[in-house]
């Protein structure tokens, strides 16, 4: 269906859902039927900051969407349909949307786009399970803080054993009585 075909009266919704559809890095298309009122809200707060949830028609998301270069969603978009629109960290989005579909069974995750990329129901959920960008970002910069030290004691090795080594030696020289090792110089200078 061509924007041509939309009456006057919901050009602006194609354009909302369109200029949402560009600025997310991901779009999760759910089934919300038998969800209240006040389930949506909890749904919205859940999803946090990084992703607004809205309630949209098939027909106008599927133009909206085709119109932003997106041509995949067609198979997702029947029956009630919900999109988040995630402008955040699409693990975090997917997080929120899982968990609260295990405590409320009547949202269905039918699937998105990520990053450019189809995802299923079940890719998301998948994607849920992987540990948050800022996680995974801390546990890098332990492991490289774990990997300087140990090249940092690597490095200090050589040279505590060179002075290991010399303090041994010194201390072999003062138990010998202190012995003038200058003295050979001094025969040779004569």
């Amino acid at each position: 269906m061509a924007r041509e075909q939309v009456a006057p009266d919901k050009i602006a919704a194609v354009d909302e859902i369109t200029n949402k559809f560009r600025d997310s890095n991901a779009a999760v298309v759910t089934a919300y039927t038998g969800l209240s009122v006040a389930q949506l809200k909890q749904l919205r707060r859940a999803l946090g900051d990084n992703a607004q949830y809205r309630v949209v028609k098939n027909t106008l998301t599927k133009i909206a969407a085709n119109e932003a270069g997106i041509n995949e969603l067609d198979e997702f978009l029947t029956g009630s349909s919900a999109v988040a629109f995630v402008t955040g960290d699409p693990v975090e989005a997917a997080k929120g949307l899982r968990d609260f579909a295990k405590e409320n069974p009547a949202l269905v995750i039918k699937g998105g786009i990520v990053d450019g990329a189809l995802y299923a129901a079940d890719d998301l959920n998948k994607l849920a399970d992987v540990e948050s960008r800022e996680v995974l970002l801390a546990k890098l910069a332990g492991g490289m803080k774990a990997s300087m030290a140990k090249a940092a004691a690597t490095f200090q090795a050589p040279l505590s054993k060179f002075v290991r080594t010399a303090d041994a030696l010194r201390s072999k020289v003062e138990e010998q009585g202190g012995a003038d090792t200058t003295a050979p110089a001094e025969a040779e200078a004569e």
